[in-house]
């Protein structure tokens, strides 16, 4: 690797002092940030915070008040007949407060850090909880009489989706023009192996918050770029570190003012779920099951409940047309029962609208020498079975809507690892089945990180990921992600 002399990272960087110029020449590319008709950003360090709380805040109560106009609408369409002008005044009065509250809220969650630091859609989901909640509690102490509290409710879901949709697209349009700036944030990777290179080029490619690798070092080569290098923050990306290795990292970076963060491995997970076991001659920690018990699990069927039936009711127009057009388009039933294991590995009948010629699974066979898919997948990108109908249905999962009523009869959650075919688990390995410890979903993890581009054992760790960290506020994050990704079709096929 060639660089240019650049400054060393043995100060603490003053944040409204312009960036350094990074010329950075690694692996035949050259990082720098450019000069651009854009880069007179870069030097309002000041401005630009201001301006991206600014422009944040007004996404943000602009979210609010069109969440509380499309609750009020809907039920003036469904019930009461009131005229759009009268709800745009009742969303105005309403929208006061709960924009105010939103900010302050969302403010306290970090939610207008500049994008290296500010947490996702799950933040935003909790905050958004918080909001209904408060607004509720404080309606009921100051005696306001509603006739039912779907305002509250009815506002949180379509607020949920609009306020997170918005985010998204401020997150994305923003980070284009950071990057028709030039600017990106530059990470010193740490770590060796393919998990290290793995974590890289996700970072690398992402759109909404522009990264730049400036290097993939080992842990030989670090104590050279800490004094060579300038970069904002450092990833650990090798779960081979010692402990307190990782802890000199740390501290260094600390003391030059850069951001440390890690790319935990799946034993790091597990770890972070560990139990004090209490009495033992030495301490102990249990790793318990990962599966969803007591009020964990009622709130979570709840949930799946209430949105399985939300979703029946509104997406009925488009389940009949659907219908209709696998009826007419090839001979067949609509729908295709596909045998599967659920949770524990105990078989249900997963329901799809049907996207294949008749027979079709007695052709599979024929096709395992074209299979596209990595590990035990089964995946072909032109499969010769699919019907021109089904192949637009599996384009945009639509196929997928009937396990709605899988979620209502206990066999799936709305969000949960996706089940294999008979076939795909047959060829699972035993650590691969963990993922089998809870209900199946309609769509996970995968949906939202990639879809068929990644591969096999990474979609399995996704899953652990998720089963580790799960929380409501990630199954809503996760909804509202799978939209843009299914309209995306990335990696679908």
């Amino acid at each position: 690797m060639t660089e240019k002399p650049r400054q060393p990272n043995s100060a603490p960087r003053d944040p409204f002092a312009p960036p350094p110029e990074l010329e950075v020449v690694a692996d035949g590319h050259d990082y720098r940030r450019r000069s651009t008709p854009l880069s007179f950003l870069l030097t309002m360090d000041t401005l630009r915070s201001v301006a991206r709380v600014a422009s944040l805040a007004v996404v943000d109560a602009a979210g609010i008040y069109v969440a509380i106009l499309v609750a009020l609408e809907s039920k003036s369409l469904l019930f009461d007949g009131v005229s759009l002008s009268a709800n745009a005044t009742q969303a105005y009065n309403y929208g006061v407060f709960a924009v105010l509250l939103t900010l302050l809220l969302f403010g306290r969650a970090g939610l207008y850090g500049d994008r290296g630091s500010r947490p996702g859609l799950g933040a935003v989901v909790s905050a958004l909880f918080s909001v209904a909640l408060v607004a509720l509690i404080y309606s009921l102490v100051v005696g306001r009489d509603f006739s039912s509290y779907y305002i509250f409710w009815g506002t949180l879901i379509f607020a949920v989706v609009i306020v997170g949709s918005l985010r998204a697209l401020y997150d994305r349009v923003s980070g284009r023009l950071l990057r028709a700036a030039g600017y990106r944030r530059s990470a010193l990777l740490v770590g060796v192996g393919a998990h290290a290179a793995a974590v890289g080029v996700a970072l690398s490619s992402s759109r909404a918050n522009p990264v730049e690798i400036v290097d993939i070092v080992g842990p030989a080569e670090l104590d050279e770029a800490f004094d060579e290098q300038y970069f904002d923050e450092l990833v650990i990306a090798d779960p081979g570190f010692s402990e307190e290795r990782v802890l000199e990292i740390v501290d260094r970076c600390h003391e030059r003012g850069v951001r440390v963060r890690v790319a935990p491995s799946t034993s790091e997970l597990l770890a972070r779920r560990a139990e004090f076991v209490p009495g033992s001659a030495v301490p102990l920690f249990e790793l318990r099951a990962p599966v969803f018990d007591g009020a964990d699990f009622a709130l979570k069927r709840f949930f799946d409940l209430g949105g399985a039936v939300f979703a029946l009711i509104v997406l009925s127009p488009l389940l009949l047309l659907i219908a209709v057009a696998v009826k007419v388009s090839s001979s067949g039933p609509v729908l295709f029962r596909s045998r599967r294991p659920g949770i524990a590995g105990v078989p249900f009948a997963c329901l799809k609208f049907r996207t294949m010629y008749e027979g079709a699974e007695l052709r599979q066979s024929e096709l395992e020498d074209e299979n596209e898919a990595d590990g035990p997948l089964f995946k072909i990108r032109h499969d010769p079975r699919i019907t021109p109908v089904g192949r637009m249905l599996r384009r945009f999962s639509l196929d997928e809507l009937p396990q709605l009523w899988n979620v209502l009869r206990g066999e799936m959650s709305v969000v949960g690892p996706r089940p294999l075919p008979q076939r795909d688990y047959a060829r699972l390995e035993d650590w691969h089945r963990r993922r089998y410890l809870v209900l199946p979903g309609m769509t996970g993890l995968w949906q939202v990180s990639g879809r068929s581009e990644l591969d096999f054992d990474d979609l399995v760790n996704l899953d652990f990921l998720y089963i580790e960290r799960w929380s409501l506020a990630l199954d809503l994050s996760i909804i509202v992600q799978t939209i843009p990704a299914v309209l995306r079709r990335r990696g679908a096929f």
